[in-house]
């Protein structure tokens, strides 16, 4: 079976089951024409392995994978990968050390039939586009990682895929070419009008990157959304560390408005209206709205007052992170100056303190309790 590989504006729909070995990864989710979406995950939640099973590399044990009304995987048929109209960059761009710029990029139209001088017609368009048509005679060991990543993304986009899939894309940049190469890639993006998949473990690059998040743990998709609604309301632990939150689940007391949490303690909240027709609710905390205190604070507007012991601290550009383990544990961020003039350490006693006022609490969702209990 043959798929057209020009059809550039139709929508991904994937609803399928990937088992491999002991793992098991169900994923439900539809990407539109010109959506840019972000999948995150801690290592082993089943990334790789839903880009493998688009990208042909791996079969659906269940389900189907379809690109508008084209079906890729399911119910009895299954497009090999070098028919599926996908495009595919990888972590390590894998460009061919052997070939210019420009023959790396024309190889992508030459392997669907076109002869070498219009592929190489066709190559020079996409490096005009991507700002390369000068690196078009150099060699891939001649250029930067920020041209690399650029000429893997154009070799990909000369093939002309319905689907792009894009595995860490600035993973192997150095922290200051990242920065500068991923406005570029958002830019270069907009070329594409169809769907696309960014793999990522970076929160910012996610921010920058994509239009929408979908959040995968332990082979089940735990939290979709825009990243705004995303890093406001994280819908687990591992979300709430990647965006810079404090995490709790517990039971609402909405006449009192408090939370009794899960790992003992409460904490006094601002509920939704959402929240207070739920019995579960998550609350953020963000590390800081949080004070931390020698001795215990005698603030009357403060409701939610704790003891704890500092556990570490680390230094985070303009301020320091410290982690407190308490009832709750919290992590809080403080200003240099106040380290040295508290003379916090590891192993000192605290007292923390947070206004209600800076909680957030809202529903917890079914998909959430259910990652908690496997985990």
């Amino acid at each position: 079976m043959s798929v057209d590989s020009r059809e550039t504006s139709a929508a991904l729909e994937v609803d399928g089951v990937v088992e491999r070995g002991g793992f098991r990864l169900a994923v439900s989710a539809t990407v539109e024409p010109g959506e840019v979406l972000g999948v995150l995950g801690p290592n082993g939640a089943g990334k790789s392995t839903l880009l493998r099973a688009l990208a042909g590399l791996t079969v659906l044990a269940a389900g189907t994978i379809r690109l508008g009304g084209t079906l890729l995987d399911g119910e009895h048929l299954f497009v090999p990968p070098e028919q599926r109209p996908v495009g595919l960059v990888f972590q390590s761009y894998r460009l061919f050390p052997h070939l210019s710029v420009l023959d790396n990029v024309a190889f992508a139209p030459r392997s669907r039939g076109l002869g070498r001088r219009r592929s190489r017609e066709v190559a020079r368009g996409w490096l005009e586009r991507l700002d390369l048509a000068e690196l078009a005679d150099r060699r891939p060991a001649q250029v930067s990682g920020g041209q690399a990543q650029r000429v893997a993304l154009a070799r990909a986009l000369a093939a002309e895929p319905g689907l792009l899939l894009l595995d860490e894309p600035l993973s192997a940049l150095d922290a200051g070419t990242r920065l500068d190469v991923r406005t570029l890639l958002r830019r270069h993006l907009e070329f594409f009008a169809g769907p696309v998949l960014v793999v990522t473990h970076d929160p910012l690059e996610a921010m920058v990157l994509c239009d929408r998040l979908l959040v995968i743990e332990g082979g089940r998709v735990v939290q979709q959304g825009t990243p705004a609604s995303v890093a406001r309301h994280p819908a687990t632990e591992y979300v709430a560390r990647l965006v810079g939150l404090n995490l709790y689940a517990g039971r609402l007391d909405p006449d009192r408005g408090s939370v009794a949490l899960d790992g003992g303690g409460d904490l006094a909240v601002t509920p939704t209206a959402e929240a207070r027709g739920s019995n579960r609710v998550l609350v953020g905390l963000r590390p800081s709205a949080i004070t931390v205190h020698t001795v215990r604070p005698e603030h009357a507007s403060v409701r939610n007052v704790w003891a704890g012991t500092i556990e570490s601290l680390e230094l985070l550009t303009d301020r320091v992170r410290v982690n407190v383990e308490g009832t709750p544990s919290a992590l809080v961020d403080v200003t240099p100056g106040a380290v040295a003039e508290l003379g916090l350490g590891p192993g000192q006693a605290v007292w923390l303190s947070a206004k209600a006022t800076e909680t957030d609490a809202y529903p917890e969702s079914a998909s959430t309790r259910h990652t908690a209990e496997v985990s």
